[in-house]
């Protein structure tokens, strides 16, 4: 899901986009460093390394390669503090490995960061249950969800830097699908696990086997 440089900027539009991600991207950090409290930073400090680190766990499939990037769970945990998670780590994986870019670096963020946070909003009150099955859901829901967010930003932004990118950006968009499932499937038991030995990164009571 990295852009790298010189993609967008064939465009005006695409050139646009950037600047509209880097807008957004500022905004979500500010957002995320006034509601970060001081007892928090350890837990945005270990989500940022677990997606730096997952990031760089490379899936091939034909012509492309995936990697798990745990969006949906930084959004459940951390909510507007996830734009600070990703812009680190993202910023990290350019500066050392050269994925994605610089001046993409801002449309990168909002595109990967904005759908975890929405997901944190929207399954939130699921993961808070005292019900084991909904818990599971919401993970499994704002896991998947988030990735296909995510992906649908990023083929839409592609898209926008020329015909030629067109089919390329909506195969990818399309295949992501399977990453979905599989971030789905791991937000839910990461979710579950929190619930049963620290609930409350989530603001929720200790899920017991007789809850529900």
């Amino acid at each position: 899901m990295h852009i790298p440089d010189g993609i967008l900027t064939a465009t005006t539009a695409g050139t646009l986009v950037t600047a509209a991600g880097w807008v957004g991207t500022f905004a979500g950090i500010g957002l995320g460093l006034a509601r970060l409290e001081p007892d928090e930073i350890p837990r945005a400090g270990l989500l940022t390394s677990l997606f730096f680190v997952v990031s760089l766990i490379q899936i091939p499939m034909g012509p492309v390669a995936f990697h798990l990037v745990l969006t949906g769970l930084m959004g459940l945990v951390l909510g507007w503090t996830a734009f600070v998670a990703v812009f680190v780590a993202t910023g990290l994986q350019w500066l050392f490995f050269g994925a994605g870019g610089l001046t993409t670096l801002g449309i990168n963020t909002s595109n990967m960061a904005f759908p975890g946070v929405l997901c944190g909003y929207l399954f939130r009150g699921f993961v808070r249950s005292s019900k084991p099955f909904l818990v599971t859901a919401g993970g499994f829901a704002a896991g998947a969800t988030a990735v296909l967010l995510s992906a649908f930003l990023t083929a839409l932004c592609v898209s926008l830097a020329g015909q030629q990118f067109h089919v390329l950006s909506w195969i990818v968009f399309a295949s992501d699908g399977v990453l979905a499932l599989g971030e789905g499937f791991i937000t839910a038991a990461a979710t579950f696990f929190l619930r049963r030995v620290q609930p409350e990164v989530f603001g929720a009571p200790l899920l017991t086997p007789e809850s529900g």
